[in-house]
């Protein structure tokens, strides 16, 4: 049933996949386990994630532990059609194949929907949405899903308040380790090598503008940083939603970590790259691209392609036409070009030059996935969005750490006994 780009690709996305499973030993040993007690026997999980080769082991993984899966993409660019062909071959129901346009996109996640799935995996809330606007009768046998994102996360949360959340959703997105995995550590290395890939440009000495300074602004700039650019760091004052610290509080994080700090009016003018990493809408809007020198080159790291107002840009731009893979030139009227990576998309996933996260990091937040569906499937749970139990993410920590060879000592009685105590000396 699946609807792919090319079957005969599979050979090489079975290349791909074996690849990705040499490297993630926190899956292989969750796969064993799960192979072994089946927790997911006559469980349809319904996925809408990005399909490439770790997402490739995360699936296998389920369908180890019983599963049958039906899978999208979570974003029209960025599936691997060689990986996708291998997954079809598996036996699984995959819709999906790269460069799909809007009306494509959607009718794949209906698909996956169209299996009535127990269980779902989101990135971005897509799926989930679609089953409270548009697929209404899968509500009652949905028993939970698990969310990836933090874009995703905040529409859960919207979605909770106003009473319109009709079953539970794990926040993978929220563990302590996936801030680490994904987006400190994942984000960081992947959008960079994304940038570098598709533009073969030097960043040592370039100023670089990173819009954002939460989980993966803060690692994005680290990495620019050791490459030699010279960052800037832009925050907004005041508080966007309920979680997190404020922008100022970001912001003085960024002062002190040795980042020029500045608002985008001011920025606009110095960059050199422009990186968005907010999950928020309209960052980069019109006022800014005028500011902008000849040649910027404008790429995001949020979710969804709208932190950068591209109809704003093309409605300044005497011509929009595409220079190679993946990179858009804007002639502005002004006379300046402006350069956009990815159509504004993902840039660390829009394939070619984006892979997305590297193996290791994959590793262990897809762990955190399938060990919270698991929590799931075996937990009768209230329609809202739920916190990561602290022993999942945990013990996916400690894996990774013996997956690195690092065992830690643990702490004496006489040291519990002190931590918990008020009495000095105790």
């Amino acid at each position: 049933m699946s609807r792919i780009k090319d079957a005969k690709l599979s050979k090489e996305g079975r290349e791909e996949l074996e690849w990705a499973r040499e490297n993630m030993p926190i899956l292989a040993g969750i796969g064993k386990r799960f192979e072994q007690e089946k927790p997911f026997k006559g469980i349809t999980i319904g996925v809408c994630l990005h399909l490439e080769k770790k997402t490739g082991v995360l699936l296998e993984t389920l369908k180890k532990g019983g599963a049958v899966i039906a899978a999208a993409s979570c974003n029209p660019l960025t599936t691997d059609d060689r990986v996708a062909a291998a997954l079809a071959e598996e036996g699984m129901d995959v819709y999906a194949w790269a460069g799909e346009n809007e009306k494509e996109y959607y009718a794949n996640i209906n698909s996956v929907l169209d299996h009535k799935p127990d269980l779902l995996i989101d990135d971005g809330c897509d799926q989930i949405f679609m089953v409270h606007t548009k697929r209404k009768e899968l509500l009652k046998k949905i028993r939970g899903a698990c969310e990836e994102t933090t874009t995703g996360v905040t529409r859960l949360r919207a979605m909770e308040g106003e009473g319109k959340l009709k079953f539970p959703v794990v926040a993978v997105n929220d563990a302590y380790s996936k801030f680490l995995f994904d987006n400190r550590f994942g984000t960081a290395q992947s959008a960079i090598e994304a940038i570098m890939r598709a533009t073969n440009k030097l960043l040592a000495g370039k100023t670089v503008v990173v819009v954002g300074f939460g989980w993966c602004g803060r690692g994005i700039s680290d990495r620019l940083r050791g490459l030699g650019a010279n960052v800037i760091v832009v925050e907004v004052c005041g508080r966007l939603g309920k979680e997190g610290p404020a922008g100022q509080h970001k912001a003085l994080e960024a002062l002190y970590s040795g980042f020029r700090v500045m608002n985008l009016d001011d920025a606009a003018g110095e960059g050199d790259i422009f990186i968005t990493s907010t999950g928020n809408i309209n960052v980069i809007t019109k006022s800014h691209f005028a500011k902008m020198k000849d040649g910027a080159i404008l790429a995001n790291a949020g979710h969804f392609n709208n932190e950068i107002d591209i109809k704003g840009l093309e409605s300044m731009s005497a011509k929009r036409e595409k220079v190679k893979e993946n990179v858009e030139r804007f002639m502005l009227r002004s006379g300046k070009k402006i350069y956009l990576l990815s159509e504004g998309r993902l840039v660390n996933l829009s394939r070619p030059s984006g892979q997305g996260h590297p193996i290791e990091i994959m590793d262990g937040s897809f762990a955190i996935q399938a060990l919270s569906l698991e929590f799931i499937s075996k937990n009768k749970l209230p329609a809202k969005v739920i916190s990561v139990p602290q022993e999942i993410d945990d013990k996916v920590a400690e894996l990774a750490l013996l997956a690195n060879g690092i065992r830690l000592s643990k702490p004496s009685e006489e040291q519990k006994r002190y931590a918990r105590s008020w009495k000095e000396g105790t």
